[in-house]
């Protein structure tokens, strides 16, 4: 897996292109922390869950009926959000899928039941650059913890950063288009 704070970086860059009027602050600090939510599940080490189960890490919580149904329920209380419960769905469905994605493109672990429950299977993409982080924080202050962060910042946050500017400077250029439109009709 990616650094737990890496997994943030998807709706901050998506967030950051649109604006605030399309990506609410509660919103976006929602989706950075839903982009985190699926990693709660190492909590199943402390209880004896085995990592390959259903149930372990890269389990049930990783996958995208985990995803849809989390922000299935968050897109109830959209007025919380000052959006709207399409926008509130598909913001949190794309934070918190976004994990279980971002964990497929490591090299390491088990790989990710992104298709559970109507799959067990454990999934790797075919293309795997992101160094997958040591659980622990004891591990994690090390070289090794220094290589993953340096893997990060060249897969996921560089990436990342060129998202959130393309789409800025798309959603800019159409509202300027659409401002020429309205003036020279």
């Amino acid at each position: 897996m990616p650094t737990v704070l890496t997994h943030m970086a998807i709706p901050l860059a998506i967030g950051a292109g649109l604006g605030s009027r399309a990506i609410p602050k509660r919103l976006l600090v929602t989706g950075m922390l839903g982009a985190m939510l699926p990693d709660l599940d190492v909590v199943g080490f402390r209880l004896g869950i085995a990592y390959a189960s259903d149930l372990g890490h890269r389990g049930f919580s990783h996958s995208l009926l985990f995803a849809a149904v989390a922000a299935l329920i968050a897109a109830a209380a959209w007025r919380y959000f000052h959006a709207g419960a399409k926008t509130v769905f598909a913001f949190l469905f794309l934070s918190i899928a976004s994990h279980g994605i971002l964990d497929c493109l490591t090299n390491g672990g088990h790989g990710v039941a992104l298709l559970w429950p109507f799959s067990s299977t454990r999934f790797f993409a075919p293309f795997q650059p992101i160094q997958v982080s040591p659980i622990g924080v004891s591990r994690f202050f090390s070289s090794r913890g220094l290589e993953v962060l340096m893997s990060e910042a060249m897969w996921v946050w560089l990436p990342c950063l060129m998202l959130a500017a393309g789409i800025w400077i798309a959603r800019r250029a159409l509202a300027t288009d659409s401002g020429k439109g309205a003036a020279g009709g």
